[in-house]
């Protein structure tokens, strides 16, 4: 015999004798079944871990007090007309417009940074850039040359 056909028959009894193996036939009926949605389960848990670890976290929705907050600003600076609800409705959203127009930032009447800044109930470093550090004469090395 040749080795190529040595080889072709090794193979074909390997493939043969891996076949149970891998199709799961060699187990019985309910141990297949339980196995296999125990792997599905096993699978559905990793993918919905990746989900959940993949997605991105925005911004918070303001809660119902700050809203009221806010409202009560755009009330004293006369964007907004009625008593607080604490619900983010049409009329808020018109007022924040009104108030952004006011104070010449696009007015897209959602809540931002500038807006509350300037209504006074934003931070002093909300919606600003990262600092700068500025170059000072004294941090530079003397220059030999110039001596």
């Amino acid at each position: 015999m040749s080795k190529r056909t040595l080889l072709t028959i090794f193979g074909a009894a390997l493939l043969v004798s891996a076949a149970p193996i891998l199709s799961g036939a060699s187990r019985p009926a309910a141990a297949q079944t339980s196995s296999t949605s125990t792997t599905a389960k096993k699978k559905k848990k990793s993918s919905s871990k990746s989900k959940r670890n993949a997605k991105v976290k925005g911004q918070a929705v303001p809660t119902p007090d700050r809203i009221k907050e806010i409202q009560s600003a755009l009330q004293k600076d006369g964007s907004y007309e009625g008593e607080p609800t604490g619900k983010w409705d049409a009329a808020t959203t018109d007022a924040m417009r009104k108030y952004q127009d006011k104070i010449g930032v696009t007015p897209t009447g959602k809540i931002d940074a500038v807006s509350l800044n300037k209504l006074g109930l934003g931070s002093d470093t909300a919606g600003k850039g990262a600092p700068v550090p500025a170059a000072s004469s004294s941090a530079l090395p003397a220059d030999p040359a110039t001596k």
